[in-house]
């Protein structure tokens, strides 16, 4: 009872600190990413916190994955040095022994895990999708801010516009600056509305002139108007229809054979899969020697996450491109995990034996005799 409430404790206390340095590290990277991408016009600013949290539960099962693997290989190696392990081990009680506290701790953790990546993930990845899209299809006169310059969404145009509507739809005295591979053009209206014309969309100037020059010949054109009309974005496809994979639910993909699909869904499964087998080699891998003052088992440690992780993401590849079948390389990747976590843990346990039988001989009476002949050496010397 005290072995399993002690260890328990001991792995929750130090998973829950793991997961704030990491989940802090991990927000404050992507929202510097988001914050990129607003200043970008690649996603409306106002979605930056919406888009943030989105992000955060797309990496939240490799979070939870990564600061349990952390917990259980710093609880375990705690305990080698502060030689806890070696009174459990002299009491008896063996390194597999401490699979059933780890467990009853993370199961928790784990099912979550399983529930973020099948159902949390394809409805994110949906939510950012439409967040993305709606921006994408605001016309490029709605994306400019009042006395500021900026970019279309392909580059090719800069506006300039001062607004007089809360729709976005009009402004007066516009400017803009069209770049395109022969020639320049720079317009500008005292006025101009926006026009919906089946899925494009255009702008209407009115009383403005048109300034254009060929880069190549070096000739100006110059053209007053009355009504001028411009397309104000291209077309965007709506991706309702056919959304990606990673947007899709995953009875969805189950019940559709395609590589891309089956693709998508072995990645899904790796995860929770990968989280259970790192939870195990996690108890083989905190193994150390208490006199040496070193880290190197938490670093293998890592190295093996990394690896394993990347394998996963692998994987994905391999299948959607036909290289692989989902279950051959579930069965393969996962089951040689579970096989080398359950082989470590056999190797801690009985491997010290082995070589202790080793350096006294096979059988004890043998080793019992040489251990008998060398006291008596020793007592005449």
């Amino acid at each position: 009872m005290l072995f399993d409430s002690s260890l328990r404790r001991d792995l929750a206390r130090t998973f829950g600190a793991t997961l704030v340095v990491i989940l802090t590290i991990v927000l404050t990277m992507m929202l510097i990413r988001t914050l990129g991408q607003a200043a970008l016009g690649r996603v409306a600013p106002q979605d930056v916190v919406l888009l943030l949290g989105y992000v955060a539960l797309a990496q939240l099962p490799t979070m939870l994955s990564l600061s349990l693997f952390i917990a259980t290989v710093s609880t375990m190696t705690r305990m080698y040095r502060d030689s806890e392990m070696a009174i459990w081990f002299a009491s008896g009680v063996g390194l597999s022994r401490f699979v059933r506290p780890v467990l009853r701790v993370s199961w928790p953790v784990l099912l979550v895990v399983a529930l973020l990546a099948l159902f949390v993930w394809p409805w994110m990845n949906a939510r950012s999708a439409e967040l993305r899209e709606r921006f994408e299809r605001r016309s490029d006169l709605s994306r400019v801010t009042p006395g500021q310059f900026q970019s279309s969404r392909d580059g090719r145009r800069t506006f300039f516009i001062e607004r007089d509507s809360e729709d976005g739809r009009t402004g007066r005295n516009v400017f803009i600056l069209t770049a395109q591979a022969d020639k320049e053009s720079v317009t500008s209206a005292r006025s101009g509305h926006i026009e919906n014309t089946d899925d494009d969309r255009f702008l209407v100037l009115d009383s403005g002139q048109q300034n254009e020059q060929n880069l190549r010949s070096g000739d100006k054109t110059l053209a007053r108007f009355e009504t001028y009309k411009v397309q104000a974005g291209d077309r965007v496809l709506s991706s309702a229809d056919a959304p990606p994979p990673k947007a899709r639910p995953t009875i969805e993909l189950m019940s559709e054979p395609t590589p891309a699909a089956q693709g998508e869904l072995t990645w899904r499964l790796g995860l929770t899969l990968g989280a259970a087998n790192l939870l195990l080699l996690a108890i083989g891998l905190s193994a150390t020697q208490p006199r040496r003052a070193s880290n190197w088992n938490l670093l293998f440690a890592l190295l093996s996450f990394v690896v394993y992780y990347n394998l996963i993401n692998l994987s994905q590849a391999w299948v959607a491109g036909g290289k692989a079948g989902m279950g051959a390389i579930l069965v393969t990747m996962h089951g040689g995990v579970l096989l080398l976590a359950i082989a470590l843990l056999w190797w801690r346990d009985n491997g010290t034996h082995w070589s202790l039988r080793r350096h006294t001989g096979d059988g004890g009476g043998s080793g019992k005799g040489r251990l008998k002949q060398r006291l008596q050496e020793a007592c005449k010397k």
